[in-house]
């Protein structure tokens, strides 16, 4: 695996998913491509008593397929379990033979920005109603989130690099710029990077409406996640998982891998500037997404196509569009501009990860996904955000951006595949 890191090129070859659009990448893209919502009233639990009552909640899901016994399901949180079906679906997805790979050369970094958080509050509620003698052996393998990256290596025999990205709703975006990073730098030939989350449970719901960042549109669901909307208040949270193989090109041409995109180029900065809010005018986004263009040696106008962090909060996407316009400058009124988290919800730590299949189709299929619910234009965010219909159009390369509370940013940048 030695040789100049620079000529290293990383691509896209499998792409897995689950959400509340669907659990499969075909219906899933098929469903976003429409203009479909997976955001409805929360069926999980009693939603009665809180400021939001809807989200994008995952529908008839079965694990069963990716786990290796039916026992895992008794020891493995849910966020682990989206986190493995998504990887599974991906490596099926990759065509890639792992009988005749060699698994140290395979890593995996599937990440989460809270982890096991339904294992955490059933658990709290055994050792609270029935003591300490009664939790479960199994409850820190469970909630601890690297062990949907670990479970995943665990079941395939993978033993190359291996950790889970924790930064909020930067995590699976790092994974990925992590991910490229480590088959540039010589020290894995594949990866399988992504994120995963559960967090529509009372006490996450609970946690998001006591910090009042949710929308409170309790009685048109559909309708409240409206990134660049002016009506916008609040995002909505949705669920689920997505995991992307990314493979070193000589590899991955070898074996006569299906190459959806090039992976060109990784941003990471950090605000340090508020626990929550984005820095004026988005200045750590816009280091950020000038970091990846200079790593992918691409100059903003080879940009197309932008996939917003835009998850309908009042700051956060005026923040962005900002850090956009000052980053691209007159470029920025050419760029197609969307958020898909109207259709999604915000799915946290998982949210980069789904993004960059977004990204991945978009590029194959030169198609840009709407923004759905946009109807009321907000003359702080005046770019062409793709409003409710997506577009035909010729996409050369992608930006994805991640942004989470802590100040973390993540940017990746795709191009299409160009031999």
């Amino acid at each position: 695996m030695a040789g100049n890191w620079q000529e290293r090129r990383v691509v896209v070859t499998g792409l897995g998913v689950v959400s509340s659009l669907g659990n499969d990448l075909d219906t899933f893209w098929h469903r976003l491509i429409a203009g479909d919502c997976g955001v409805d009233r929360i069926k999980s639990f009693d939603p009665s008593s809180y400021d939001t009552q809807m989200a994008g909640e995952v529908k008839d899901f079965d694990p069963t397929p990716a786990l290796p016994s039916p026992k895992e399901m008794r020891r493995t949180d849910r966020y682990s379990q989206f986190g493995v079906y998504a990887g599974w679906q991906a490596l099926k997805d990759s065509g890639l033979d792992l009988a005749k790979a060699n698994r140290d050369e395979i890593g995996v970094f599937i990440g989460s920005g809270i982890g096991g958080l339904e294992t955490v509050t059933d658990q709290h509620t055994l050792l609270l109603s029935r003591g300490p003698g009664r939790l479960s052996p199994f409850m820190i393998p469970m909630l601890i989130s690297n062990m949907g990256s670990g479970l995943f290596s665990m079941y395939h025999n993978l033993r190359g690099p291996n950790f889970a990205t924790c930064s909020a709703c930067a995590t699976s975006n790092h994974a990925l710029g992590e991910a490229w990073r480590t088959i540039k730098m010589g020290d894995a030939q594949v990866m399988f990077a992504g994120g995963a989350e559960a967090t529509v449970v009372p006490i996450g719901i609970g946690g998001f409406c006591a910090m009042k960042a949710m929308s409170t549109r309790n009685n048109d669901p559909t309708h409240a996640s409206r990134p660049f909307d002016k009506e916008r208040d609040g995002f909505v949270m949705g669920e689920g998982s997505a995991v992307v193989v990314l493979e070193e090109l000589s590899y991955a041409k070898a074996r006569g891998a299906r190459i959806y995109c090039e992976l060109a180029g990784y941003g990471n900065t950090a605000d340090a500037y508020h626990l929550t809010a984005p820095a004026p005018g988005g200045e750590g986004a816009v280091r950020c997404m000038q970091m990846a263009l200079r790593n992918a040696k691409l100059s903003p106008e080879d940009i197309t196509y932008v996939n917003a962090h835009g998850t309908s909060t009042p700051q956060g996407d005026i923040a962005e569009t900002e850090a956009i316009k000052t980053v691209f400058k007159e470029h920025a009124r050419k760029l197609a501009v969307s958020s898909t988290k109207g259709a999604t919800g915000h799915m946290l730590g998982a949210a980069g990860a789904v993004e960059m299949v977004i990204c991945s189709k978009a590029l194959q299929t030169d198609t840009v996904p709407p923004t759905i619910n946009y109807q009321v234009p907000d003359p702080q965010c005046d770019l062409d955000y793709v409003p409710n219909t997506a577009r035909k159009m010729k996409i050369k390369a992608v930006v994805n951006n991640s942004f989470g509370f802590g100040g973390h940013n993540a940017t990746i940048i795709a191009t299409k595949f160009e031999g």
